[in-house]
């Protein structure tokens, strides 16, 4: 499958131009059409591209002159793969060329498959370069913290009881509202612990049925029940010597707490139908929204199994409390979800800010983050304004002294409409309509879950 870029193709020939933005965009590429150095210059300034095709002879300004002038003041971890055209080339200009970071040429005339084969291996070559600098992105938030972004005392407390129980194999119950982080404290644990280069392995509790959650986490032999056709490892054993992360563990049944319960007390276990015992050692994370204490109490969680799991208990403040942090976490986002858009944004409007700042984000950080990427997705210059987060109601709902939920009804609505609109352009396709928004299939899903979208 070819590799579908964004290409801003620039010369003053239109019969020139319109054949080459035909022929890209029938390989499937988005294409931006420019006939003046001026208008190609404008438009790098507003967003980013993956190649830019460019005709050196153009009135007003050269080709070789608006490149020089990309090089100069677009970063090079956002500057397009450049292909210049050009029927008058000479040695100085393809030396120059070259230096400025031009990757080819094309010589007029040229063949449209020679643009095409080159376009190809330019956007799958600067595709390569984004996504090595998101991995590395990816890898400087490992050393700050693995992504926990805060610098208020609370998040702070959080941050150093982590890295302190890091150091020993303790169990760990890490509670905190829907949305604030749990998992991402697990994996800092994870991370700063001696069993680092051993698997961290996730579950989420929630997610598994009853009926199928034991064999998923100890794992069954072949024919041990209807549909076992094969034998399985389980979680448990797959995370043996490294971490094994429980979440939503308040939703567990109880025949599936005593095994747990069994593997804390014991380090032991038998896969389903097995008559052989399997010993593991494994660091247990556990995480909840709910209050276990009153689960305890009221007979649906296992009292021991309760007092195994809170050795060490970590509480994670929800957002509302440590409002402080949004303005911090709003400029890590924006500077996350733009990398990983490849558009030009620079920050928030300080009214945007103000106004994130005054609301009490039932879902959390991550109802944070997910707001901020569909500003970076719907802003339309380098500034987050109330336009493209769809603000401006609910600013004055919120300086009037109405209820906040009227700007998460807001920010809703631009939720769905985004998604339905994206769906209608990609003709009900969920990969493209997922690759106009720029972001994740996995994202998409989410989304169409929660808004209940067919």
């Amino acid at each position: 499958m070819s590799v579908r870029g964004s290409i801003l193709l620039a010369d003053d020939e239109e019969k020139i131009l319109k054949r080459l933005g035909r022929a890209l965009r029938d390989e499937g590429h988005e294409v931006v059409e420019a006939s003046s150095a001026r208008e190609a210059q404008r438009q790098l300034g507003e967003r980013s591209f993956d190649l830019f095709v460019v005709d050196n002879l153009m009135p007003g300004m050269t080709g070789l002159e608006l490149i020089r002038e990309v090089a100069a003041s677009v970063p090079d971890a956002e500057r397009p793969q450049i292909v210049m055209m050009t029927a008058h080339g000479s040695t100085q200009i393809v030396r120059e060329a070259f230096k400025l970071g031009v990757e080819d040429f094309l010589e007029k005339p040229f063949e449209v498959d020679e643009l095409l084969a080159l376009a190809r291996r330019a956007v799958k070559s600067q595709r390569l370069q984004t996504e090595k600098q998101y991995l590395l992105s990816e890898r400087d938030a490992e050393f700050n913290h693995y992504g926990i972004v805060g610098r208020s005392r609370a998040m702070q407390d959080v941050i150093n009881r982590a890295e302190l129980v890091a150091s020993t194999k303790s169990t760990v119950l890490i509670t905190g509202e829907t949305g604030t982080g749990k998992e991402m404290v697990a994996r800092l644990i994870h991370h700063r612990s001696a069993q680092r280069e051993m698997p961290l392995i996730k579950v989420n509790c929630a997610a598994i049925p009853d009926t199928l959650l034991e064999s998923e986490l100890f794992g069954h032999v072949r024919g041990a029940f209807t549909g076992a056709t094969m034998t399985k490892r389980g979680k448990f054993a797959l995370a043996d010597g490294g971490s094994i992360f429980l979440d939503e563990i308040g939703t567990m049944s109880t025949a599936v707490q005593a095994k747990l319960l069994r593997v804390l007390q014991e380090r032991e276990f038998e896969p389903l139908g097995a008559e052989r015992t399997q010993h593991v050692d494994v660091r247990v994370m556990a995480a909840t929204n709910r209050d276990l204490k009153q689960m305890v109490s009221d007979g649906r969680f296992q009292e021991d199994l309760y007092y195994r799991l809170n050795v060490i208990p970590i509480d994670i403040p929800p957002l509302r409390e440590r409002r402080d942090d949004i303005p911090t976490l709003i400029d890590h986002f924006v500077e996350k979800h733009r990398q990983r858009s490849g558009k030009r944004i620079d920050r928030a409007d300080d009214s945007v800010v103000e106004a994130l700042g005054r609301y009490d984000w039932p879902g959390n950080v991550r109802e944070l983050e997910n707001t901020i990427e569909r500003a970076v997705v719907l802003a339309t210059g380098p500034v987050i304004t109330a336009h493209s987060i769809s603000l401006l109601g609910a600013t004055s709902a919120s300086s009037s002294g109405l209820p906040s939920t009227r700007l998460h009804q807001n920010l809703e609505w631009v939720e769905r409409e985004t998604i339905r609109r994206a769906l209608d352009q990609a003709g009900g396709v969920k990969k493209d309509a997922a690759e106009l928004m720029g972001i994740s299939q996995r994202a998409l899903s989410y989304y169409l879950a929660k808004y209940r979208i067919d």
